[in-house]
């Protein structure tokens, strides 16, 4: 009987294969090549180079390393694909650089109603709190509204205040804060729902504007190795537009190369009477290369404007108590009785949890839920994670919870030095990004970059997971006792982020398994551990087909 011959073949390995997404121990570099047909892994070694033919493309790997594909477990690509074409302030942190910034890209499009943009640092302000009248200077004739870095506050100019009626006299929404001066007045900066105050007057973007915005995200997210992820807001949360037909179409069309899993934003002002709108939306959502199975609930905001739900009060620039102990955006009385309902009904639960109390309340909702439903296979996951109590580590495993963790975040930078370690106190500092003690415990770790929050580079997620450094950084390792092996990092970006979007026949490179593969330009388990952002995708495949290639 003639053997079937290969579509594509991999040769001259290594290959990694991770040991599992709930098991990352040591790696498997067992075989040097793989044969893909009909888009599935189907043979290894001597049986895959028997498969070589006529029609066969040879990848000749030449001691590179060949992956599973990178996928991303919290993401939100059709808003980073918008700010592509917006205004750009990441990475500029002198102030002077970033209003000359503001200026020319409010030059260049003098006929854009609105200037929107992201990507500022809260380190370019005092206190991370700019003014409108700084950048009135810039943008005096038309309204501005620029998300800072993480996304959970906004600098707006005189202009949006106005237009959005917001005065000295305007109260502050339930789940944010309006920033003020002495005398009340509002100066410009808004804090996590108060955002929505001005971002609700802003033109929505068109629907062909937010196609365009998607492809852009996944021509760049595939030329970064990821092949799928999940969209943490699928539906208008946070001010955007509804991302959920956009997929739709493109899934419909096959202009979804990307496998892509989304989750249904829950309104955190309605209750349970949203859920029947919410099973509507998920039944809409199954097309092609797309699925709409998991719900996001944002629990609470970030450390560094106190909205952090944490379980003892912030400190002051003293180092004394504010009483402030940040905000619960969905009641923690009501909680367990919604993620039962929604574990009931098949739901995966997406967590935002950043600081320890709301940590706490999403590992109590979901036991809550276990308790009352029995041993649930939906995969909830907390995504963040920065401050966690140690007494709840263990729980994570215990009830089987994916920690969602974003590495870029757990280093020494200004945001953290500056903001972050004073508000929480050299004893709460040490809680921050338990990785390593996740592991220890027997958590599954699925990895994720909030991009446009942070980049969506998963080298650059390795680098600093591995290190507790920045890329090209000197400082200081960021509690070193926390650092993951490259094994495990690694597997959390393919295995444990697979395991958490549903994505059960990709993650791993294994017999019947989708070629979901990225050709990277050097082994990096052959290299110190401070070279690993050096990395650089060469290739990426999806089912088999290349999606993205690196120009010679």
């Amino acid at each position: 009987m003639t053997s079937p011959v290969a579509d594509l073949l991999f040769s001259n390995g290594p290959v990694f294969t991770p040991p599992g997404p709930h098991s990352p121990g040591t790696p498997t570099f067992a075989h040097d090549t793989v044969a893909v047909l009909d888009g599935r892994i189907v043979a290894f070694d001597d049986e895959a180079r028997a498969m070589a033919g006529a029609g066969t493309q040879e990848i000749d790997l030449a001691g590179k390393l060949l992956v599973p594909g990178f996928q991303d477990a919290h993401i939100h690509a059709v808003a980073g694909g918008l700010e592509l074409g917006q205004c750009d302030l990441t990475g500029v942190v002198d102030q002077d650089a970033l209003l000359a910034r503001i200026a020319a890209y409010a030059s260049a499009n003098p006929h854009t109603e609105w200037i929107t943009g992201a990507g500022w640092s809260l380190e370019t302000f005092e206190g991370g709190l700019p003014t409108r009248r700084l950048l009135d200077s810039v943008v005096p004739d038309r309204p501005a509204l620029l998300y800072n870095r993480d996304h959970h506050g906004a600098w707006t100019n005189t202009r949006a205040l106005e237009l959005a009626g917001i005065t000295a006299s305007s109260p502050d929404p339930v789940d944010g804060r309006i920033e003020r001066d002495a005398d009340g007045h509002p100066t410009g900066m808004l804090q996590e729902g108060a955002v929505l105050l001005v971002a609700r007057h802003i033109p929505e973007p068109s629907q062909a504007d937010l196609d365009t915005a998607l492809l852009r995200a996944q021509q760049y997210l595939h030329s970064l190795g990821i092949t799928g992820w999940q969209d943490a807001i699928v539906g208008t949360g946070m001010g955007l537009a509804d991302n959920l037909p956009v997929y739709v179409r493109a899934a419909r069309s096959g202009a979804l190369t990307a496998r892509v899993r989304g989750a249904l934003w829950w309104d955190r002002e309605r209750g349970l009477e949203q859920l029947d709108e919410l099973l509507i939306r998920r039944e809409a959502g199954r097309v092609g290369r797309f699925t709409a199975g998991s719900v996001k609930i944002m629990q609470d905001g970030i450390i560094e404007n106190r909205t952090a739900a944490l379980t003892q009060p912030y400190l002051d620039a003293c180092g004394c108590s504010t009483g402030e102990s940040g905000l619960s955006f969905v009641d923690p009385k009501l909680l367990p009785g919604i993620v039962t309902e929604l574990d009931r009904h098949g739901f995966q639960v997406h967590f935002h949890a950043l600081g320890d109390r709301a940590v706490r309340e999403a590992l109590d909702a979901i036991e809550a839920a276990h308790a009352a439903n029995g041993p649930s296979t939906n995969r909830h996951h907390l995504a963040h994670l920065q401050v966690v109590h140690p007494d709840d580590v263990a729980r994570f495993a215990r009830i089987g919870a994916t920690a969602n963790i974003q590495p870029l975040w757990a280093s020494h930078e200004p945001q953290m030095d500056g903001l972050a370690i004073p508000l929480l106190g050299a004893r709460r500092t040490t809680w921050q990004y338990p990785f390593a003690s996740l592991v220890q415990s027997g958590t599954t770790l699925a990895a994720g970059s909030d991009w446009p929050v942070s980049s969506p580079d998963p080298i650059a997620g390795l680098h600093v997971a591995v290190n507790r450094v920045q890329p090209d950084g000197n400082d200081e390792p960021f509690l070193p006792v926390e650092q993951l092996s490259l094994t495990q990092a690694l597997t959390a970006y393919t295995a444990g982020s697979a395991w958490v979007n549903h994505h059960d026949d990709t993650g791993t490179i294994r017999r019947g398994a989708s070629a979901d593969l990225v050709v990277l330009d050097r082994n990096p388990f052959a290299y110190p551990a401070a070279q690993i952002h050096r990395t650089r995708v060469l290739a990426t495949f999806v089912r088999g087909e290349r999606v993205w290639a690196q120009q010679a």
